[in-house]
């Protein structure tokens, strides 16, 4: 290109990518066909006249966030850069940051919001700075009524609070000794009235665990007989007082009855199921949890990324809802 060509050139490209102006108004104004506007672009980025940056928040990995997006078939993946002296860490509290940006995209006016027990969702609550007004309710019991003020029922009303929208906690544990004992709770006014919102939440916000000390809110719940018991079955991930194995597939459902939660089948049905969760030790959790068809979208870190994007066989996308069991 001669002096007068890349004069031209480096026009055009201020008008189209700086300027915002289409190729038919360039066209107009530089006396050409926006034939020739076209070429004259495409020539310019072919030779280095004109360079195109694509960038996103430096936590914010955007080329794993779309790749594992794309093998799990997920409606959305964000992938947030994981501090390296916290690797081994389950659930860094800057994914529920991160989260809580996500939620203010995807929860829109008058939808009802679903918060199920967890570290990470109690983080995101936490961090939650805009929301359109929506109804919030809990989803699951808590891990220790004790705890309740400091845990879930605090970030169903942290939600409530940002969003100015009406809030259904639920004052009761997650797991209880038996299931009459769960069945009865279930009937009381309070818990009844949150239960009757499950099936018209719209947008729910789920945790992750793996079936170890720590990291399951499940399995430092049971005794030591029923985490054995549960392990024969081959559990490799809980979400939400639900039990998983390595491919998908609900196990121990049994366990169910003695739970205050939404039942799977009701979260299979909501629009948007979010889960966070990240970390190495959570990794092939994750993977079991994205196998079971329940969640549309997760927010992680590279660590639990780079396992995820080469765990096992490519899954069947996510946003078809399939049951592993078939049932």
């Amino acid at each position: 290109m001669g002096p007068a060509e890349l004069v031209q050139a480096a026009a055009m490209a201020r008008r189209f990518y700086l300027e915002g102006k289409s190729k038919i108004q360039i066209a107009e104004e530089f006396g050409v066909s926006r034939f020739k506007v076209a070429r004259v672009l495409e020539t310019a980025l072919e030779r280095d006249l004109v360079r195109i940056e694509i960038r996103v928040p430096a936590e914010l990995d955007a080329e794993r966030s779309d790749a594992l997006r794309a093998r799990y078939g997920l409606r959305h993946a964000v992938v947030v850069e994981s501090p390296a002296e916290a690797e081994e860490t389950p659930d860094p509290e800057n994914l529920g940051e991160v989260a809580a940006d996500l939620l203010g995209e995807l929860v829109n006016e008058g939808d009802v919001l679903g918060l199920a027990w967890g570290r990470s969702t109690i983080h995101m609550a936490a961090a939650l700075d805009r929301l359109p007004p929506c109804t919030v309710v809990q989803l699951t019991g808590v891990y220790d009524a004790g705890t309740s003020e400091r845990g879930s029922v605090e970030a169903v009303r942290r939600a409530a609070q940002v969003s100015g929208g009406d809030a259904h906690p639920i004052y009761a544990p997650m797991l209880l000794p038996d299931a009459a004992t769960a069945a009865a709770l279930r009937n009381q006014t309070g818990i009844a009235r949150a239960f009757e919102y499950f099936d018209k939440v719209t947008v729910a916000c789920v945790s992750i665990g793996s079936w170890e000390p720590g990291i399951s809110t499940v399995h430092d719940m049971l005794s030591e007989e029923e985490r054995a018991h549960y392990a024969s079955l081959g559990v490799a991930a809980e979400m939400a007082a639900h039990l998983f194995d390595a491919e998908g597939r609900r196990v121990g459902r049994d366990l169910g009855e003695r739970c205050i939660t939404v039942k799977a089948d009701q979260l299979r049905r909501i629009p948007e199921v979010v889960a966070i969760a990240g970390g190495q030790r959570k990794a092939s959790a994750i993977d079991a949890v994205l196998r079971s068809g329940l969640v549309t979208s997760l927010v992680t870190d590279t660590s639990a990324a780079d396992y995820l994007m080469t765990a096992g066989t490519t899954p069947k996308p996510a946003l078809n809802r399939a049951d592993p069991d078939g049932i």
